[in-house]
C-alpha cells in the first residue's frame, strides 16, 4: 500500500496516432471535394440574357435527396440495355421474343373474337376487361409495325443493309406492310351504331404473317424442331373444333335453345357441350341426334363434310411430321434390315451378323447418323470447313507431327477426316501391313498388344491421342505396321488417308519439307541401334525423281544422228543448269550427200527395278 502522503501516479496514456500524410489526405478529401462542388455549382444554360449568363439553381443545394439503392447484379443486363439500331430477324433472340408477343396478341383476337360473337361471354359488366385487352393487343400492333419492323436488316445484292432509312423504305415496300396496316384499319367507328360487337376486329386476323415468322424461327432455334410441328399440328386441329363449336352454338340460338333435341338445351357449361358436339361431329362418332329442321340438316352437312376433309388433312400432316421426324432412324433400320437379309442369304456366321448389328447399333445412338459425310456434303466447303475445325482441330493440333505446318494445310487436312467405330476386340492394325492411314481417336480407348496369342497388353492410348502418323509419309518399304492395335472397348476414330494428305502437300511444299525432316527424325529415332549402321535407307515423302540419265543420252545421240525437231527441243529443255558444256553438234551433210535416216527407241525393265534403253539408227544413203 502507498502511503497517505505520497502522490498518486496515472499510468502513461498512450501515445496519439499519428497524423496522415499530408499527401494521402489530400488525395482523399480531393475527389469528395470535387463532387460536392460539382452537385452544388448552378446549372449555366448555354445563352445569355443582357449579356449576363442565366444560371439555375439545383434543388440539391436546398433539398438533401436519399440516394437510389444499388442495383442488383440480375437486373443490372436490363437496366443497361440499349436497343439496337437494327435488328438481325434471323439470330436476334430479343426479336424472338418479341415475335412470341406479337403472336399472342394475334392469338388472343384469333380464338375470342369468334366466342365474344357466338357465346354470351361479353356481357356490359365486363366489357372494360374486353376493350383493355384489346387495345392493349392493338398497341403491340403498333409497336411491332414502328419500332421492329423498321429495323429490320435485310439482303440486297448480297449485301447486309443496316441502314436505317433503307430499312423502312424495305419494309413500307413489302406485302406486311400493306397486311399490318389493313390489320389495324379501325373498325370500332361502327361501334357507335351496332354496339360493342367483336366481329368489326376481324382485321386484326390479317397479322398472320407474323404467326408464320414466329414459326421459322422456333423451328430454327430449337433442337427438336419436330415437336414444336408436332404441337402446332395439334392446335390446328383443336381452332378448327373451337370453330365448329362456336358455329354450333350460334345455329343453336338462332334456332332456339332447347327448341329440338338437336340444338343445344342450354343446360351446363355452353362452351364444353358445343365443344363435344364438335369432336363428335368432326371426327365422325356418331350418336347425334338427328337434325329435324331444314336449316338443321343443311348445317350437319355442311358439317360433316367440313369433318372429313379438316380431318383428312390434319391426319396428313400429322403424318408428314412424325415421318419427318423418324427419317433417320428409317433409313437407318431400312439399312439393316438390308444388310440382315444379305447376310442371311450368304449364310454369314451368326457371330459376324451379331458384331455387325452390334456396329450398327452403336454407331446411330453414338452419332446418329450412319455416315457423317452423307450429312456434310451437302454443305459449301467453307461451312464443311468450320464444322470441322470446330469439331476436330482441338484433336489435330495436338499431334506433333503437324506442329509447325502451314496453318490452311491443317485445316484442308480436318476436312479428309472419316470417322469409324471399331468394336471391343477390333484390330485396327495388325504388324506388317502396308499402313495406309493415321487414326486420331475421338473416344474410347485402343492397346497395343503382342505375345504369342496377341494377349500380352505393351500400353493403352486413350481418347485424344494418335498413331501410325509416320505411315503417312513413310515409302520404301519403310510403311510397314510395327504393332498390333486393337480396341479395347468400343472406340471412334479419327482416319487420314495417305492419298488425301498427298493430294493436299501438293499446294504446301514447305509443309512438305517439314514433314519430311519430322518423319525421317521419327524414323532414325525409332530404329534399333543395329539398323543405324547398315541397311538400306527408307524412304520419307520421296521427292520428284530426275530426269533418267540413259533418256538423256537418248536425247543426245538423237542430236548427233542430224534428226531435228522434237527430240532437240527436249533435250534444250533438259539442259543441266550447273554449268557443264554441252556437245557441239555435227555439221550438218554436205550438200549432195542427203541422207534418209530413222531412228527406233526400245526401253525394257529388269527384274531389279532397272531400265534399258536400247537406241537403233538406220540410214539410207541416196
Amino acid at each position: 500500500m502507498r502511503s497517505p502522503g505520497t502522490p498518486s501516479t496515472a499510468p502513461p496514456a498512450p501515445p496519439p496516432p499519428p497524423p496522415p500524410p499530408p499527401g494521402d489526405e489530400k488525395k482523399d478529401e480531393a475527389p469528395a471535394a470535387k463532387e460536392e462542388e460539382e452537385e452544388e455549382k448552378d446549372l449555366e444554360l448555354p445563352f445569355k440574357i443582357l449579356g449576363r449568363p442565366v444560371k439555375i439553381p439545383r434543388l440539391s443545394k436546398y433539398l438533401r435527396l436519399p440516394k437510389l439503392p444499388k442495383v442488383p447484379d440480375w437486373l443490372r443486363p436490363i437496366v443497361e440495355y440499349r436497343f439496337p439500331s437494327s435488328i438481325d430477324p434471323f439470330t436476334d433472340l430479343i426479336y424472338v421474343i418479341w415475335l412470341f408477343i406479337v403472336v399472342a396478341a394475334w392469338n388472343w383476337n384469333m380464338w375470342l373474337i369468334p366466342v365474344r360473337w357466338a357465346f354470351p361471354y361479353q356481357t356490359p359488366e365486363n366489357i372494360h376487361v374486353w376493350l383493355l385487352i384489346d387495345y392493349t393487343c392493338d398497341l403491340i400492333y403498333i409497336t411491332d409495325i414502328l419500332v421492329f419492323q423498321t429495323r429490320l436488316q435485310f439482303v440486297r445484292g448480297g449485301d447486309i443493309v443496316c441502314d436505317k432509312k433503307d430499312m423502312r423504305e424495305n419494309y413500307m415496300s413489302t406485302e406486311r406492310f400493306k397486311m399490318d396496316v389493313i390489320s389495324l384499319f379501325p373498325m370500332e367507328v361502327f361501334y357507335y351504331f351496332t354496339g360493342v360487337n367483336s366481329l368489326l376486329r376481324f382485321p386484326r386476323l390479317f397479322k398472320y404473317m407474323a404467326f408464320f415468322e414466329f414459326n421459322d424461327r422456333m423451328e430454327a432455334v430449337m433442337k427438336k424442331a419436330y415437336i414444336y410441328r408436332v404441337i402446332r399440328t395439334s392446335t390446328y386441329l383443336l381452332y378448327s373444333l373451337h370453330i365448329n363449336a362456336c358455329l354450333f352454338y350460334w345455329g343453336s340460338d338462332y334456332e332456339g335453345l332447347g327448341s329440338t333435341k338437336w340444338v343445344y338445351d342450354g343446360k351446363g357449361f355452353a362452351y364444353i357441350r358445343c365443344y363435344y358436339f364438335a369432336v363428335k361431329t368432326l371426327i365422325t362418332i356418331g350418336g347425334l341426334p338427328d337434325p329435324t329442321t331444314v336449316f338443321e340438316i343443311c348445317f350437319q352437312n355442311i358439317n360433316y363434310f367440313v369433318g372429313v376433309f379438316a380431318f383428312s388433312i390434319m391426319i396428313g400432316q400429322m403424318r408428314d411430321v412424325v415421318g419427318a421426324a423418324t427419317a433417320g432412324e428409317n433409313y437407318y433400320r431400312a439399312c439393316m434390315d438390308s444388310t440382315i437379309k444379305y447376310m442371311n442369304s450368304y449364310n454369314i456366321p451368326r457371330e459376324v451378323q451379331n458384331r455387325i448389328k452390334t456396329w450398327y447399333d452403336y454407331t446411330w445412338k453414338s452419332q446418329g447418323m450412319l455416315d457423317e459425310q452423307e450429312l456434310l456434303i451437302q454443305l459449301p466447303t467453307k461451312m464443311r470447313l468450320d464444322i470441322a475445325v470446330d469439331v476436330n482441330y482441338a484433336i489435330v493440333s495436338k499431334v506433333a507431327l503437324f506442329q509447325g505446318c502451314d496453318r490452311q494445310m491443317v485445316f484442308d487436312m480436318l476436312t479428309r477426316l472419316k470417322s469409324v467405330v471399331y468394336l471391343p476386340g477390333d484390330f485396327v492394325c495388325k504388324k506388317g501391313e502396308i499402313g495406309r492411314e493415321m487414326y486420331i481417336i475421338k473416344q474410347g480407348e485402343v492397346q497395343v498388344v503382342g505375345g504369342p496369342d496377341l494377349q500380352t497388353v505393351f500400353v493403352t492410348i486413350r481418347a485424344g491421342s494418335v498413331f501410325g502418323e509416320i505411315s503417312l509419309l513413310a515409302g520404301g518399304g519403310g510403311n510397314r505396321r510395327t504393332a498390333n492395335v486393337k480396341a479395347h472397348g468400343f472406340a471412334n476414330l479419327f482416319i487420314l488417308d495417305k492419298k488425301d494428305l498427298a493430294e493436299i502437300l501438293v499446294h504446301y511444299p514447305e509443309s512438305q519439307k517439314l514433314l519430311r525432316k519430322k518423319a525421317k527424325t521419327m524414323l532414325t529415332k525409332d530404329k534399333k541401334p543395329d539398323e543405324k549402321g547398315g541397311g538400306k535407307e527408307v524412304v520419307v515423302i520421296p521427292a520428284r525423281p530426275d530426269t533418267p540419265k540413259m533418256f538423256k543420252a537418248a536425247l543426245k545421240v538423237a542430236e548427233q544422228a542430224g534428226i531435228e525437231g522434237a527430240f532437240t527441243k527436249l533435250r534444250e529443255s533438259y539442259r543441266p543448269s550447273d554449268g557443264t558444256e554441252d556437245v557441239a553438234p555435227p555439221p550438218s551433210p554436205a550438200p549432195g550427200h542427203g541422207t534418209d535416216s530413222s531412228m527406233v527407241i526400245r526401253m525394257t525393265s529388269r527384274e531389279a527395278g532397272e531400265e534399258v534403253l536400247i537406241v537403233e539408227e538406220k540410214k539410207k544413203t541416196e
